[in-house]
Protein backbone atom coordinates (compact mmCIF):
# COMPACT_ATOMS: atom_id res chain seq x y z
CA UNK A 1 0.00 0.00 0.00
CA UNK A 2 0.84 3.34 -0.71
CA UNK A 3 2.09 6.36 1.47
CA UNK A 4 -0.13 8.39 0.26
CA UNK A 5 -3.38 6.21 0.76
CA UNK A 6 -2.17 5.43 4.30
CA UNK A 7 -2.22 9.56 4.45
CA UNK A 8 -5.64 10.11 3.28
CA UNK A 9 -7.34 7.40 5.53
CA UNK A 10 -5.70 9.33 7.78
CA UNK A 11 -7.11 12.47 7.13
CA UNK A 12 -10.55 11.26 6.54
CA UNK A 13 -10.63 9.55 10.08
CA UNK A 14 -9.61 13.13 11.55
CA UNK A 15 -12.20 14.70 9.72
CA UNK A 16 -14.79 12.08 10.70
CA UNK A 17 -13.70 12.96 14.63
CA UNK A 18 -13.83 16.41 14.04
CA UNK A 19 -10.68 17.55 13.76
CA UNK A 20 -8.30 18.64 10.94
CA UNK A 21 -4.59 17.14 9.86
CA UNK A 22 -2.85 19.83 8.13
CA UNK A 23 -0.62 18.93 5.40
CA UNK A 24 2.85 20.11 7.36
CA UNK A 25 5.55 21.59 4.87
CA UNK A 26 8.08 23.87 6.65
CA UNK A 27 10.55 25.27 3.99
CA UNK A 28 14.51 24.63 5.49
CA UNK A 29 13.40 22.24 7.70
CA UNK A 30 13.88 18.62 5.66
CA UNK A 31 12.20 15.49 7.94
CA UNK A 32 9.33 17.47 9.68
CA UNK A 33 6.25 14.93 9.97
CA UNK A 34 3.79 14.66 7.32
CA UNK A 35 0.98 15.59 9.12
CA UNK A 36 -0.01 18.53 12.08
CA UNK A 37 -3.07 16.47 13.46
CA UNK A 38 -5.80 19.23 15.81
CA UNK A 39 -8.03 17.43 17.50
CA UNK A 40 -11.33 18.54 19.54
CA UNK A 41 -10.58 19.72 22.58
CA UNK A 42 -7.27 21.66 21.76
CA UNK A 43 -5.59 18.28 21.44
CA UNK A 44 -2.23 18.73 19.10
CA UNK A 45 0.20 16.23 17.47
CA UNK A 46 2.85 15.54 14.60
CA UNK A 47 2.12 12.08 12.93
CA UNK A 48 4.65 10.47 10.69
CA UNK A 49 3.38 8.35 8.18
CA UNK A 50 5.15 5.40 6.66
CA UNK A 51 4.27 2.03 4.99
CA UNK A 52 4.44 -1.28 6.97
CA UNK A 53 8.31 -1.61 5.70
CA UNK A 54 8.76 2.57 5.36
CA UNK A 55 11.82 3.90 7.42
CA UNK A 56 12.72 7.28 8.84
CA UNK A 57 15.37 8.88 7.24
CA UNK A 58 18.14 10.41 9.90
CA UNK A 59 16.94 13.82 9.16
CA UNK A 60 13.05 12.54 10.17
CA UNK A 61 15.06 11.11 13.67
CA UNK A 62 16.57 14.45 14.34
CA UNK A 63 13.04 16.40 13.39
CA UNK A 64 11.10 14.02 16.05
CA UNK A 65 13.55 14.07 18.57
CA UNK A 66 13.70 17.44 18.29
CA UNK A 67 10.11 17.96 18.51
CA UNK A 68 9.63 15.74 21.48
CA UNK A 69 12.57 16.95 23.62
CA UNK A 70 10.45 20.15 23.69
CA UNK A 71 7.62 18.39 24.70
CA UNK A 72 5.55 17.90 21.42
CA UNK A 73 3.47 14.92 21.22
CA UNK A 74 4.54 12.92 17.93
CA UNK A 75 3.13 9.63 16.32
CA UNK A 76 5.03 7.21 13.90
CA UNK A 77 2.37 5.11 12.04
CA UNK A 78 4.01 2.29 10.33
CA UNK A 79 0.43 1.25 7.79
CA UNK A 80 -3.07 1.07 7.40
CA UNK A 81 -3.34 -0.84 10.94
CA UNK A 82 -1.30 1.66 12.75
CA UNK A 83 -3.63 4.55 11.51
CA UNK A 84 -6.63 2.69 12.42
CA UNK A 85 -5.18 2.03 16.18
CA UNK A 86 -4.44 5.43 16.20
CA UNK A 87 -7.76 6.57 15.02
CA UNK A 88 -9.64 4.24 17.86
CA UNK A 89 -7.18 5.52 20.84
CA UNK A 90 -7.55 8.99 19.61
CA UNK A 91 -11.73 8.40 19.04
CA UNK A 92 -11.59 7.37 23.12
CA UNK A 93 -9.64 10.65 24.07
CA UNK A 94 -6.11 8.85 25.13
CA UNK A 95 -4.01 11.26 23.24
Amino acid sequence: MKESQIEARLVRGVKALGGRAYKFVSPGNTGVPDRLVVLPGGRILFVELKTDTGKLSPMQIRQIDSLRSRGVPVRVLYGMPAVEEFLKVVKLDEI
